[in-house]
């Protein structure tokens, strides 16, 4: 499998030549979701669901299909009918090839007066990649490559790496990071690499690695 790091929390998927796009939001790259065979939205904030992107990807190819809860296929359905999945906790589906199971219901703290929207995480290829969107949610089975929400307005440092130390991947790749400037990478590095118990690694936007 072949990761590539898009922006934000935005990653591409190839395996068998088919791609599987997660989150391709409003910090990712205009074309983010273009030339995936299925895409897998985790919730509905602008970071992670942006809705033109969807549509043009689904408009560009009508292979495309989409994996999402219910509050981001009731956007995107009707315009779409049978290429839009809702999902949710314990859900299991095959998508562009890989397999998928979905973990978690409601996203992270923000503020206790925010109301807290749902949220879902995608384990792939039986826990060779887990996205968790914006929450920790730990999968009850071992993950080899976490992608890790670094730094976003719902978490603090200690937070991140205690989660890392829950999950126990092999390896973490940051994600949720467009907020986090180069400037205090060096710290959030470190620290996590440290402290977290596994290999910490970050790619640039349009970065790849093997898997």
């Amino acid at each position: 499998m072949k990761l590539t790091k898009k922006s934000h929390s935005c990653v591409r998927l190839e395996k068998d030549g088919r791609v599987l796009v997660l989150d391709p939001g409003g910090f990712s790259e205009q074309d983010a979701a273009l030339g995936a065979d299925a895409v897998l939205v985790t919730h509905e904030h602008p970071d992670h669901f942006d809705e033109g992107r969807l549509r043009t990807a689904l408009e560009a190819d009508p292979a495309v299909e989409i994996w999402t809860l219910r509050s981001v296929a009731e956007q995107l359905s009707a315009a779409f009918p049978g290429r839009v999945h809702t999902v949710g906790h314990g859900d299991t589906f095959t998508a562009a090839g890989f397999d998928v199971q979905v973990h978690g219901e409601l996203h992270a703290v923000i503020h206790p007066d925010i109301p807290r929207v749902t949220n879902v995480g995608y384990l792939v290829d039986d826990g060779k990649l887990f996205h968790p969107g914006d929450a920790l949610t730990v999968p009850d089975r071992p993950v080899e490559t976490l992608m890790l929400p670094v730094m976003a307005p719902w978490n603090k440092i200690s937070e991140v790496i205690d989660y890392v130390r829950e999950v126990k991947p092999r390896r973490a790749y940051d994600i949720h990071d467009a907020l986090l400037t180069d400037l205090a990478r060096p710290i959030y590095d470190r620290q996590i690499g440290g402290l977290g118990g596994a290999e910490h690694l970050r790619l640039a936007p349009g970065g790849s690695a093997e898997l």
